[in-house]
């Protein structure tokens, strides 16, 4: 094969991977006694970003969190789970609240009885990279960032500053900045995460931190054409076949012929819901040599043909969160 340039960072490359694909966001204005419950969104990380008063952030099978002024707290899965003024108190479903919409991406919420102020962002978005799942299977069902933490924190606290000051104002080409803004700061806050948690260095992350088998998952995920075996990419990294495939086991959860396969499915999920690639075409950017043989692949592994996830006639690419929106708005 011809040598593909060294990466020296391969987490920082699957980092680079993940765009925010949609998004849609919520600044709250609340006053105590106050309860707002999430419903889960599929598909969707939620964030919260207290820029005002406390508030409490309860989601089931996980401890009961506090969060302060610049705290931000991570759903990356989605989960449904409950803001609330207090612990324990009485919450309203967000279906049931009224919401005013600024734009078909921003509302505003308004809700409580009076008391104690508290403001909240809410933002959630989707990906439309099939990185995002390898990284979803080692996230916690909930994150937090305090606001006194060190590490990536300057960071973080800009990016909520600055996305504070632009859902305030929303000028124009407003929404622009807030979705790369929140590009910005899940990378920050999965980055700070990385730095702490012992759980970030196992499966996947721990794989690409790797110097070897983070060098072997970056060939894969760089040239996904390629007619990789074990041999040629223990060939690439400097080990024996027998040595490279143990360690990749071992660290990745799943064989390496088995993780090209699913990666290259995950590609191909990601191109067809984006309307870019014809079926007809994903065998050669996939490495198989025919599309009978590639269609077999995808079943094997998905379970389902690959003309099942293709992008529905008249859409002009995915759904973003007017897929979302639609859900708020129930």
């Amino acid at each position: 094969m011809a040598t593909l340039p060294e990466n020296p960072d391969p987490l920082g490359e699957a980092l680079h991977l993940l765009r925010v694909n949609g998004s849609f966001y919520c600044r709250s204005e609340l006053t105590a006694p106050w309860g707002v419950e999430l419903p889960p969104m599929p598909d969707s990380m939620m964030f919260h970003v207290v820029t005002r008063g406390r508030c409490y952030l309860e989601s089931p099978g996980v401890a009961t969190r506090e969060l302060r002024v610049g705290d931000l707290a991570l759903v990356p899965h989605g989960d449904g789970h409950v803001l609330t003024s207090e612990p324990g108190g009485k919450s309203t479903g967000l279906f049931d609240l009224h919401r005013e919409l600024l734009t078909p991406r921003y509302e505003l919420l308004e809700h409580g009885g009076g008391g104690a102020k508290t403001s909240v962002m809410c933002v959630v978005v989707t990906f439309d990279h099939p990185a995002i799942e390898r990284l979803l299977e080692v996230l916690p069902r909930t994150l937090v960032i305090e606001a006194e933490e060190s590490g990536q924190t300057d960071w973080i606290r800009s990016s909520i500053n600055l996305m504070a000051a632009e859902m305030q104002t929303l000028g124009p080409g407003g929404e622009a900045v807030i979705t790369r803004l929140a590009d910005i700061l899940l990378i920050q806050v999965i980055r700070s995460w990385l730095e702490r948690d012992p759980n970030a260095q196992t499966g996947w992350l721990g794989a690409l931190r790797d110097p070897q088998i983070g060098r072997a998952i970056s060939f894969i995920q760089r040239d996904p054409a390629h007619p990789w075996t074990v041999a040629l990419l223990a060939h690439e990294i400097g080990m024996s076949r027998s040595a490279f495939s143990a360690k990749f086991t071992e660290l990745v959860g799943e064989p390496a012929m088995r993780y090209i396969t699913r990666w290259r499915m995950q590609l191909a999920v990601s191109w067809l819901q984006d309307g870019k690639v014809r079926i007809s075409e994903l065998h050669r950017k996939l490495g198989y040599a025919s599309e009978a043989a590639f269609s077999r692949a995808f079943k094997r592994c998905m379970g389902v043909p690959p003309n099942v996830v293709l992008r529905p006639q008249g859409e002009t690419g995915r759904a973003e969160p007017n897929s979302n929106t639609a859900l708020i708005r129930a």
